[in-house]
């Protein structure tokens, strides 16, 4: 009984000398990796990386973890060659194959959300307006237009939606000409737009776009996404 005791008590000890170690190596794997996604996007902002699965220790032996969570905020990318900056991007990757001496990831699949504010939107656009948040999923964009000598601002709701993969398609659902010649055309030109995204991850792409209060959300998915390398 005596020998059994040791022996459990032994067991427990290097038991948890081993979930430690483990915590420990993966506190530094993942403060790492961190640092690679950011160098490879070039962020000016920040990356976290949070790697799933326990122990981590055997899918660091196996060559393979089966889930790595990213966060990036500050991305820069371009819409129809302006600067737009997506303020955050979150992604669960899963699968993630290591490369030869762990100097690459790569992820066999990913799915996340991008979200960029309303401010970053406005910034983008190639007119004078300025989009906000509409209600029950809508865009409200204002504009001014120079109607017969005189200057009229207007709002409208507009839905948003994602059109060939890649770009933003800003339409107001309806635009009052209250009788004035040509001034739903006038409004049109300047509150209706499409916004082509690229510059996003590696093997990343658009899945749909919804407005919400603090700016629109993107459903973003890819395959073969590196990490770093």
């Amino acid at each position: 009984m005596r020998a059994l005791r040791i022996l459990l008590i032994t067991a427990v000890i290097l038991g948890g000398l081993f979930v430690a170690a483990d915590r420990l190596l993966l506190g530094y794997a993942e403060s790492e990796a961190a640092e690679k996604v950011k160098a490879r996007q070039g962020l000016s902002g920040t990356a976290e990386v949070s790697i799933a699965g326990f122990p981590f220790l055997t899918q660091v032996a196996g060559k393979e973890l089966e889930r790595v969570d990213v966060t990036l905020r500050g991305i820069e990318t371009s819409a129809n060659g302006r600067r737009v900056v997506i303020s955050e991007l979150s992604a669960a990757l899963h699968d993630v194959r290591l490369g030869p001496g762990f100097s690459s990831a790569t992820a066999t699949t990913a799915t996340g959300t991008a979200r960029i504010s309303y401010a970053d939107l406005a910034e983008a656009s190639d007119e004078d307006v300025t989009p906000a948040y509409g209600g029950n999923g809508k865009v409200k964009v204002t504009g001014s237009v120079d109607v017969l000598g005189r200057t009229i601002s207007r709002s409208v709701v507009s839905t948003v939606s994602l059109v060939d993969g890649d770009t933003i398609r800003v339409r107001a659902d309806e635009v009052p000409g209250e009788g004035i010649p040509r001034l739903e055309d006038l409004i049109r030109q300047k509150t209706d737009f499409d916004r082509k995204i690229s510059g996003l991850p590696q093997g990343m792409k658009l899945e749909k776009v919804q407005a919400e209060e603090d700016g629109l959300v993107i459903t973003v998915s890819g395959t073969n996404v590196p990490l770093a390398g």
